[in-house]
């Protein structure tokens, strides 16, 4: 009955009840889109730092190199000499030591050179196919096996640098030799190499610019070198650049020495926490190098970030204190209209307490309809959020997950501040004088 005559009383002035539930609705959603995006920012970039103490690289900005080497969002701030990095790589306070060498993408997604440690450290297994052990080998990470339907024993061509429409290099195909198991972190969207394929690579790239005089295939005076125009008819698998048929063997087994050879950066674990405090401090005075935390590096990433998501929530705290003078508002006036009826009721056999009952469950259901909207609406912004930050920096976040903690105390302060609205009306209808109202009517 009360629940029947509160809906009744709620749609008595639908502008202003739908004003509440939009105000409501939108603080709700800012608040609930910034605690699922905050949390999960935060959990995606605390488990990509997992086991690295340490990221050395070429002198510039630290966070750019963070970014960089260990999330894959930057670009790298250069290279630096492998013979160099391998004295520090062998140092006795090193537990583990992974090199990384970036140079191509397939479709936007990065070919990165590195070790099967790399691997490891992500707790990431082949799944199907085995490890990389020879040049242009490859393992693909899930997610790039599942959006591009690529398989074990595909073939397909790097383009130059980060960027998709970078320039294609035809001489060598990349052999596809196992997909990793999916982890929830950066790995999934990477295509792994040995870093000899990187350095074979850019190698033939440095050569092929020296010999310019040949103009480019399908161009008017183009010599077709010797074992050249089999790289130049594959057809595609669904893409540009994917081939399907046996390239040159060779390439795969030759041994690429590593003298004067460069690479971009090295993830580092200690053993001992002293290199933690003094390596960065002795790279940066002895060497070409930096080596920066990622840890202080994220922190300070961070709380930058955090700045911006607290003067969003004031905001949005704003907007629902606003939504609950709105519900104050809306809730007065309706008694005022209906003090009336409110005294016929009392005369038919409602309690004071029923009255009193009756207005907060009024303001209740508008809090509660508001929220229920507004978490969708949240959920609906980050699943937005989500597919932008995914196609750009290969970052997606769940709409679907639950903050049951901070949604808990949001839903608290949500009817906190219906209870409030809602208290000096409902204590106007809790002390009606029946008589008066009956003879003012």
């Amino acid at each position: 009955m009360i629940a029947k005559l509160a809906w009744k009383n709620i749609w008595f002035k639908p502008l202003n009840t739908a004003l509440s539930v939009i105000l409501l609705t939108a603080s709700v959603a800012i608040i609930s889109l910034l605690i699922l995006l905050q949390e999960q920012f935060e959990k995606q970039f605390s488990s990509n730092i997992d086991g690295v103490d340490l990221v050395i690289g070429a002198k510039g900005s630290p966070l750019q190199l963070i970014l960089s080497s260990v999330y894959q969002v930057d670009a790298p701030t250069g290279n630096i000499s492998y013979d160099e990095a391998k004295i520090w790589m062998k140092h006795p306070f090193v537990k583990t030591a992974i090199p990384l060498a970036f140079g191509d993408n397939y479709r936007g997604f990065k070919i990165v050179g590195t070790t099967p440690d790399y691997l490891e450290k992500y707790s990431a297994k082949v799944e199907t196919g085995k490890i990389f052990d020879k040049n242009f080998e490859v393992v693909i990470g899930s997610e790039i096996a599942k959006k591009l339907n690529i398989k074990v024993g595909d073939k397909f061509f790097g383009s130059h640098g980060d960027a998709e429409e970078g320039e294609i290099h035809e001489e060598f195909a990349y052999v596809v030799s196992g997909i990793a198991s999916p982890t929830g972190k950066v790995i999934d969207n990477l295509i792994l190499s040995n870093i000899q394929s990187v350095w074979a690579m850019h190698d033939s790239h440095n050569h092929d610019e020296a010999h310019t005089e040949n103009p480019p295939h399908g161009e008017e005076g183009h010599v077709h070198e010797e074992g050249e125009e089999e790289h130049h008819h594959h057809t595609a698998h669904g893409e540009e650049g994917h081939v399907h048929e046996e390239g040159d063997e060779h390439h795969h087994h030759e041994e690429i020495s590593e003298e004067g050879k460069e690479i971009t950066a090295v993830l580092i674990k200690f053993k001992n926490k002293m290199g933690f405090v003094l390596w960065p401090r002795l790279i940066a005075q002895n060497t070409d190098m930096q080596a920066a935390s990622p840890a202080v590096e994220i922190n300070r990433l961070f709380s930058l970030f955090g700045i911006g998501l607290q003067a969003l929530q004031y905001l949005a705290y704003g907007i629902m204190l606003i939504s609950g003078i709105s519900i104050f508002i809306a809730l007065y006036n309706t008694l005022k209209e209906k003090k009336y009826e409110f005294a016929l009721m009392r005369v038919s056999g409602a309690s004071r307490m029923q009255l009193l009952g009756l207005v907060l469950f009024e303001s209740l259901l508008l809090c509660i309809t508001g929220f229920v909207l507004g978490t969708i609406v949240g959920r609906i912004g980050l699943w937005l959020i989500s597919s932008t930050t995914e196609q750009e920096y290969k970052m997606a976040f769940d709409p679907f997950a639950f903050a049951l903690e901070k949604e808990g105390v949001l839903f608290l302060v949500t009817i906190f501040v219906g209870v409030i609205a809602a208290l000096i009306p409902a204590i106007k209808a809790y002390r009606l004088n029946i008589s008066k109202t009956l003879a003012n009517a």
